[in-house]
């Protein structure tokens, strides 16, 4: 099996990848600057504490462990804040990958599984989004995604770099065994917001943007189950330590709910009451998210086997009762 370089390793979506990636017997090895990981989380593999803007440590780490693959998912990954801080997300997001890459070409690594976005198709003008879909990020967090993506192409012409990019749309659930789950500070993913109102540990939940044209008046997503996303990490490494060429794939579930059903199937699963709030669209959010996920069903043989609502919310409240628990 390979030894993989899994940058933003301990974080919600990294974590569960790292698990997925050495049940399946490769070496991992992660880099996380913990600013939004969690050192706990490194179970299933070294934990290096860097960052991927470290020319130096990037070299270092390249040079101690001959990497046969990169598995990139260190970013930041708020919409909002990327409209009110942009110069931060370029830093981070593009100068980030942009050092990661060159450090990967001076150690001859050429293979790497970008986490990208659904941000990168902005406001598609049909449903479901398919990969030949116009790619107009509306967000500076999109244009990010899709820069770095841009970006591995070049490499690609230049240095054979191969890269196989995930274009997710809305990573939820948790770990069945509850083991890790999603934990973020300050927490702006729905699911979770909504369970810690069914929990007791806020009071209501703001429901933002009431007005879409959508069946309910609120925005539309494709909720794909974390471990879903974990398998097609698992999955595009294979794809390119077998060989196989660059491919940018939808990873979602292929099924819109909208908010208001997402609040609803959260009171069924935990019998709590859930108290909303209407409050105003918040900016770079686009109406409707669903992915065609065909493409990656037929070149990686990926599904989204687990990312009905049901169970998605099922899951992720089982690790919000266990972290209500440790708590108490």
């Amino acid at each position: 099996m390979a030894r993989i370089l899994i940058t933003g390793g301990v974080g919600y979506v990294g974590s569960h990848c790292t698990k997925a990636l050495a049940a399946t017997g490769h070496e991992c090895v992660v880099l996380d600057n913990l600013l939004a990981g969690h050192r706990e989380f490194a179970r299933w593999g070294k934990l290096i504490v860097g960052d991927i803007r470290d020319a130096a440590t990037l070299n270092s780490i390249f040079a101690d462990h001959r990497f046969d693959a990169v598995v990139h998912m260190a970013a930041l990954a708020y919409v909002g804040q990327s409209v009110t801080e942009p110069s931060h997300y370029y830093d981070v997001n593009l100068n980030g990958t942009r050092i990661l890459l060159d450090a990967m070409v001076r150690a001859g690594v050429r293979a790497i599984v970008f986490s990208s976005s659904c941000a990168v198709y902005g406001e598609p003008s049909e449903m479901p989004i398919s990969e030949a879909a116009r790619l107009d990020p509306i967000n500076p967090y999109g244009f990010t995604k899709l820069a770095c993506e841009r970006m591995m192409d070049d490499f690609e012409h230049a240095y054979g770099l191969k890269s196989v990019r995930l274009r997710y749309f809305n990573a939820a659930g948790a770990d069945p065994a509850a083991e890790i789950g999603e934990r973020h500070s300050p927490e702006t993913h729905l699911i979770p917001l909504v369970l810690d109102a069914a929990s007791g540990l806020r009071p209501d939940i703001h429901v933002f943007g009431s007005d879409y044209t959508t069946p309910d008046g609120t925005a539309f997503r494709d909720y794909v189950h974390v471990c879903d996303l974990a398998e097609g990490h698992v999955l595009a490494a294979k794809h390119l330590l077998g060989g196989g060429k660059t491919l940018a794939v939808n990873l979602g579930s292929g099924r819109g709910v909208s908010v208001r059903q997402v609040i609803e199937m959260a009171r069924q699963i935990t019998g709590r009451e859930v108290i909303v709030r209407d409050s105003p669209r918040r900016p770079g959010d686009p109406a409707h998210l669903v992915a065609d996920a065909t493409k990656a069903r037929e070149t990686l043989g990926w599904t989204a086997g687990r990312s009905d609502l049901a169970t998605i919310i099922a899951d992720a409240w089982r690790w919000q009762l266990g972290r209500t628990t440790a708590k108490a």
